[in-house]
């Protein structure tokens, strides 16, 4: 999955990996995170200004130690695990049950939280601020339960 361009070799990992890092980088900063918190509404604009500083760091705050490392080791370990998810994902070296069992799963998460999107927009006084939150929830649920869907797809290959 590598492509030479003007000398240089880009990968789909390494693509993923520089995403996460900018996105940590520029979003998880105390800056944009205090400026999420104190600027923006409760609105569907609101709502994902805010989940952009979800992966925080901080190298000083009035936080404890425990907080301030926790929230920086979540952030290093988003860039980190990002690489490795999407190259067992796409290395035709990977085994095949690892990509299955991470491409399920994802696909799960993927699925709970498009239903939960668009399934808001039913409900009585539907707003797109509303169905971001069902859409969170949605996630949340395919996160935490779509490692046993992918068991089982897992154990029902042939």
């Amino acid at each position: 999955m590598a492509t030479t361009a003007a000398g240089r070799v880009r990968t789909v990992t390494g693509a993923a990996v520089l995403a996460a890092l900018i996105l940590v980088i520029a979003f998880g900063n105390p800056a944009y995170t205090d400026w999420a918190k104190n600027h923006t509404s409760n609105d569907a604009w609101g709502f994902f200004l805010k989940q952009l500083a979800w992966p925080t760091w901080s190298f000083s705050s009035d936080d404890s130690v425990r907080t301030i490392l926790a929230n920086d080791i979540k952030a290093i370990l988003l860039v980190v695990l990002t690489g490795v998810f999407v190259s067992l994902m796409v290395a035709a070296g990977a085994p095949r049950s690892a990509r299955l069992f991470f491409s399920s799963w994802g696909a799960y998460v993927f699925a709970a939280a498009s239903a939960g999107l668009l399934a808001a927009f039913v409900q009585v006084d539907a707003s797109l601020r509303g169905s971001f939150g069902w859409a969170a929830g949605g996630g949340i649920y395919g996160l935490f339960v779509g490692w046993v869907l992918a068991i089982v797809v897992l154990a029902s290959r042939k």
